[in-house]
C-alpha cells in the first residue's frame, strides 16, 4: 500500500509546489504593479514635517494630512483641468465605440469591394508610430483650424485601429447561421448588426470603452503640442505644471498623480465584468 501511496503523493507535492509557484509569481506581479501606487497615494498623505525618505521606509503615514490636495488645487486649476479631460475622454469612448463596433461588423459579416485592403490598412495604420504622423496631425488641426481646442485633441483619437480589429475579432466569432436566420427572417443589415451583432460583443465592447478611456485620459504628448491656451489644456497637460514648479515638494506631484489615476480605477472596477468577458470573446475564429 505504501509503495502505491508514493507516485500519489509526489503528484500532490508536485501540485503543491506549482501552486505555491504560481501564487508567489502573481504576488511579486502586484506588488510591483500596485506598489508605485501605494507609494504615490502614501506620499500624497504625508505632512511636510514627515520624512518621506527614511529608511526603512514607512507606507502607512502616522498623521495623514490632505493638505497635498488642497496644495494642488491652489497651483493649478485642477478640476477645470480634469473636466476637460473627462469631456475629452467621453468624447473619444463614445467615438470608438460607435465607430469601432460598425467598422469592425462590416469588416467581419459584409462582403464590399475593397475589403481586404481595408483590413490591411488597418493592420499598417497599428504599426505606424504616432510620432511619426504628428507633424501631419498638427498641420491638418491647422488647416481645419481646430487647433487649441478640445475637438483636435478629440478628433486624432475618434477611431482606434486596434479597437476596430477588436470589434472584427469579436464580430467573426459570431456565428453564421444567427445572421442567416436574420436574413430569412427578413431583417436588413442594419437590423442584424443591432439586434444580433451588438448584443454578442458587449463584452468586447466594454474592452474597447476601457482602452479608449485610458488613452484618451492619459494622453499628454498631442494635447501638449495642439492646445496653447491654458483653459483648454487637460489634466495631464496642468498638471505638468507641478514638477516644474514645485519640483522639492514631491507630495504635491504625489497628490496631483493620485487624483489623475483615481478616474482610471473608477472607471476600470465600474466595467471590470465586462472586461475579463470580452477579452476572451473572438477568440474562436481569428
Amino acid at each position: 500500500m505504501t509503495a502505491d501511496l508514493a507516485p500519489q503523493r509526489r503528484v500532490r507535492r508536485r501540485r503543491l509546489t506549482l501552486t505555491a509557484g504560481r501564487y508567489t509569481a502573481l504576488i511579486l506581479v502586484a506588488i510591483l504593479c500596485v506598489g508605485p501606487l501605494l507609494w504615490q497615494v502614501s506620499t500624497s498623505l504625508k505632512g511636510n514635517g514627515v520624512d518621506i525618505y527614511s529608511s526603512p521606509p514607512k507606507l502607512l503615514p502616522e498623521k495623514p494630512t490632505l493638505g497635498a490636495y488642497a496644495k494642488v488645487a491652489d497651483i493649478v486649476p485642477i478640476w477645470h483641468y480634469a473636466m476637460n479631460s473627462l469631456l475629452v475622454a467621453v468624447a473619444v469612448v463614445c467615438t470608438n465605440v460607435i465607430g469601432a463596433t460598425c467598422a469592425g461588423y462590416a469588416l467581419a459579416k459584409m462582403d464590399f469591394r475593397g475589403k481586404k485592403l481595408a483590413f490591411v490598412v488597418f493592420l499598417t495604420a497599428m504599426l505606424v508610430p504616432g510620432e511619426v504622423v504628428l507633424i501631419a496631425k498638427y498641420m491638418l488641426a491647422l488647416s481645419m483650424g481646430i487647433n487649441n481646442s478640445l475637438l483636435g485633441v478629440i478628433l486624432p483619437s475618434a477611431v482606434g485601429a486596434l479597437n476596430v480589429l477588436l470589434m472584427r475579432n469579436a464580430m467573426s466569432g459570431i456565428p453564421n447561421e444567427l445572421e442567416e436566420a436574420g436574413i430569412i427572417d427578413g431583417a436588413n443589415a442594419w437590423q442584424r448588426f443591432r439586434r444580433i451583432a451588438v448584443p454578442s460583443v458587449r463584452g468586447t465592447i466594454a474592452v474597447v470603452a476601457i482602452f479608449a478611456f485610458v488613452g484618451a485620459w492619459d494622453n499628454f504628448l498631442w494635447p501638449l503640442i495642439v492646445l496653447s491656451d491654458q483653459s483648454q489644456y487637460t489634466l495631464t497637460v496642468g498638471l505638468n505644471y507641478l514638477q516644474g514648479t514645485f519640483v522639492k515638494d514631491p507630495r504635491v506631484i504625489a497628490a496631483g498623480t493620485v487624483v489623475a489615476i483615481l478616474p482610471l480605477v473608477v472607471f476600470f472596477f465600474a466595467l471590470q465584468r465586462y472586461f475579463f468577458r470580452g477579452v476572451g470573446e473572438g477568440a474562436v475564429k481569428g
